[in-house]
């Protein structure tokens, strides 16, 4: 069977798009059509149909399932895709029509999660009660993932991705950076240290692909030397705890409440602060819900919580392009 356009057979196809998506993903007609609560002849007499559509078998016996043959993968990651699609703009359709009950995916640093993510949420849903939020924590590196790959609407992270041409972002808040000592270390008793000061301690330090990560390693070279690093950790509460049992020094935000016992923390000199950026898909049209939070996080007029304060107007002018 022949079509005249590439647009036909897609057309014909669409109507199965739901089926294709479940073989590839379970390997078997039966759980497929579970998953899409058909029977199951059903389900197996329309994909004799598309193979009949196409003109190539789709899927092949394997055990007592079935595999994909190349053709069947193909149609499988394609319609995999375009359902993500569709539900994203039914998501948006939805929020459209009723604004104020949409849902935003949220990702953000694990420290964030303590007070700066509870009180910018508690805020915006001071006023937007029907809004639902879905939140996702992890390193910099995960969550800037997850934001290109469509997985989230917007992240907290720090240091903001300038560097990259795919996402708009502006400041959001700022942290004090300090160096966590255990009581008993030689500079406990200093009012201020500086990054120099540590060419001779073990530090312990969050992973690679954290964004302190990066900036403790930025820090350290720019003061000329290679950080030895003792211990590496995900959370930086584990490395409070190394701190306090005397395993290493750690540049760590201000914990915005009082020290943990058996850590001391001595600000830096000069003074140190990060910048939490709020990111986002640059060019893509944000949901109702979406960039109603963003712009009630990046208004400068929102209660942060302890630790933080809002970062400077002058560098809170956006770029030109903003993307939505």
């Amino acid at each position: 069977m022949t079509y005249e356009s590439d647009d036909e057979l897609a057309a014909r196809l669409a109507p199965a798009l739901a089926l294709l998506a479940a073989v590839g993903e379970t390997g078997h007609v039966t759980r497929a059509a579970e998953l899409l609560g058909i029977p199951q002849p059903t389900a197996s007499r329309r994909l004799a149909a598309l193979a009949d559509l196409v003109g190539a078998p789709l899927v092949l016996p394997s055990g007592r399932g079935i595999r994909l043959t190349r053709a069947g993968r193909m149609l499988s990651a394609a319609s995999t895709r375009a359902l993500a699609a569709m539900a994203a703009a039914a998501r948006e359709v939805r929020e459209e029509i009723d604004p104020g009950t949409g849902r935003v995916v949220l990702g953000f640093l694990h420290l964030l999660g303590r007070t700066l993510v509870p009180s910018l949420i508690g805020g915006f849903r001071e006023r937007n009660p029907g809004i639902r939020f879905s939140l996702a924590q992890g390193s910099r590196q995960d969550m800037l993932r997850a934001l290109h790959e469509g997985e989230i609407d917007l992240v907290f992270v720090a240091p903001m991705p300038l560097d990259d041409p795919d996402l708009a972002s502006r400041p959001l808040a700022e942290q004090e950076l300090v160096l966590s000592v255990p009581p008993s270390h030689r500079f406990a008793a200093r009012r201020r240290v500086r990054i120099a000061d540590l060419a001779e301690e073990e530090l312990v330090t969050l992973e690679h692909g954290y964004g302190l990560r990066q900036i403790t390693d930025d820090l350290c070279a720019e003061a000329g030397f290679e950080p030895r690093i003792a211990f590496e950790g995900q959370e930086s509460e584990t490395l409070r705890g190394l701190v306090a049992a005397g395993l290493g020094v750690a540049v760590l935000p201000r914990s915005g409440q009082p020290p943990a016992g058996g850590v001391v923390e001595i600000p830096l000199s000069p003074p140190l602060f990060r910048t939490i950026g709020i990111s986002w898909p640059r060019g893509e049209r944000l949901t109702p819900a979406v960039r109603a939070f963003r712009d009630h996080a990046s208004s400068g007029r929102t209660d942060l919580g302890p630790g933080f304060r809002p970062a400077p107007d002058q560098a809170r002018t956006p770029a030109p392009d903003w993307g939505s």
